[in-house]
């Protein structure tokens, strides 16, 4: 508890510029990757985290150095390297551009591994600290590095900040953006750009293994709460600096805890209760709405049933047992179905028997009505034959809407009768 009070009040003064770095890689990196997110590119991310490794290998090896700057510099020529190469075999091949980025992944990631395993046999070695780009260790950021990730993150803020509504356009729809002169190859460029800006500023606190999940989950996460691209960067920044301080407070209260993996493990956990509970995009919700649904058919088909029996013989008394007679139904889930419409004021009942009220009465014409323009539409646009078109409207008559019925009511002339000429109410 006294870690977690020292933690949330920032005393320390590193744990306080720690949690700055964090604060700013998290915004740029979550901002970052909903354009990648918009342009199904989420892919690349990973595969530029793992062509980093080679560089700041090479780097080491070059300059025997470990200085985070001369680093960054070698991961950043060999990230452009793998984009590069990822391009070219996409241009010049047929292999598609998963594939590409498949292929160049393994092999960055292979070279970087042999080259640190180089290293590891070295002497100097011991000092070099490289193991820390694996899997990352924020905790052990100093102010230099903090200095760099708010620089980097604050240009990547501003820029898509000034450049947010042509990033918009090239990121939804690159043929408009031609149309309309913006450059989408330096926009294009920009993106990229950014991207691996992210991801060389990011290796030392989340680690090369597992800083595309900065890029990804997060966007990813946000798509579920909502549909504009605004408030899905402002969920994303939010979950995203969440994951970042939780991860951050795991590797800093206990020792030998990877930062990266903690971040990630905080992220895929608001990526799962997003999965499962967000409104209308988690299945909850989905399997919420399947039953509603679900029950809206079985209510409208118990009063078109009615409403036929009340066609066929006004004065008749009407029971379950009639309306099972008129359509064959689950006789439990029927007798459920006319409670509910019961206590809903559709449907009256006096002991055995039953009847509709006024609402229950129009809603049940309206139903019926709509099944028997669809089957005339039916026979008349598609040529089926009448006996043949009975079941599909019985599934349509459901989602007519009033726009779609006045549609069909014009195109068929407001006809009055439907294709077995019965009335169409």
């Amino acid at each position: 508890m006294d870690n977690f009070i020292e933690f949330i009040s920032f005393q320390n003064p590193t744990l306080r510029v720690i949690a700055i770095g964090i604060f700013f890689l998290s915004v740029s990196s979550a901002m970052v990757g909903c354009f990648s997110f918009l342009r199904k590119q989420s892919l690349i991310g990973d595969a530029v985290a793992h062509g980093v490794l080679p560089g700041i290998c090479l780097s080491f090896l070059l300059f025997e150095n470990k200085n985070i700057y001369v680093l960054l510099w070698g991961a950043s020529l060999t990230a452009w390297l793998s984009i590069a190469t990822i391009q070219f075999i996409y241009n010049r091949s047929k292999i598609d551009k998963d594939t590409s980025m498949g292929i160049i992944l393994s092999v960055f990631f292979g070279f970087g591994i042999v080259l640190l395993t180089i290293i590891q046999g070295k002497s100097a070695s011991a000092q070099a600290g490289l193991d820390k780009f694996i899997f990352g260790k924020a905790a052990s950021m100093i102010d230099t590095d903090v200095i760099t990730i708010v620089i980097i993150s604050v240009f990547i803020i501003i820029t898509i900040i000034l450049l947010y509504k042509n990033l918009v356009i090239v990121s939804f729809d690159e043929n408009f953006a031609k149309t309309i002169g913006l450059k989408v190859g330096l926009f294009k460029f920009i993106l990229t750009m950014m991207t691996v800006l992210v991801i060389v500023i990011g290796i030392q606190s989340v680690g090369i293994v597992l800083i595309s999940a900065l890029l990804i989950t997060p966007p990813v996460t946000a798509r579920f709460w909502t549909n504009k691209l605004n408030f899905m960067i402002l969920i994303a920044c939010i979950f995203s600096i969440i994951s970042g301080f939780g991860g951050t407070y795991i590797s800093y209260t206990y020792e030998n805890m990877p930062t990266g993996p903690w971040i990630v493990v905080f992220m895929s956990i608001f990526a799962f209760i997003s999965f499962a509970v967000a409104p209308q995009k988690g299945f909850i919700s989905k399997l919420y709405n399947d039953f509603l649904n679900k029950r809206k058919i079985e209510d409208e088909n118990i009063l078109k049933t009615m409403y036929a029996l009340i066609e066929d013989n006004p004065t008749e008394n009407y029971s379950l047992q009639s309306i099972l007679k008129k359509k064959m139904q689950n006789p439990m889930r029927a007798k459920n179905t006319i409670n509910r419409l019961c206590n809903q004021g559709f449907i009256t009942k006096v002991n055995e028997h039953l009847g509709l009220t006024h609402q229950g009465l129009e809603k049940g014409k309206r139903i019926t009505r709509l099944h028997r323009l669809w089957e005339l539409y039916l026979t008349k646009n598609l040529h089926l034959l009448p006996s043949h078109v009975h079941e599909d409207a019985e599934t349509i008559e459901h989602i007519i809407t009033p726009e779609l019925e006045e549609r069909i009511i014009k195109e068929l002339g407001y006809p009055t009768t439907d294709p077995h000429n019965k009335i169409i109410p």
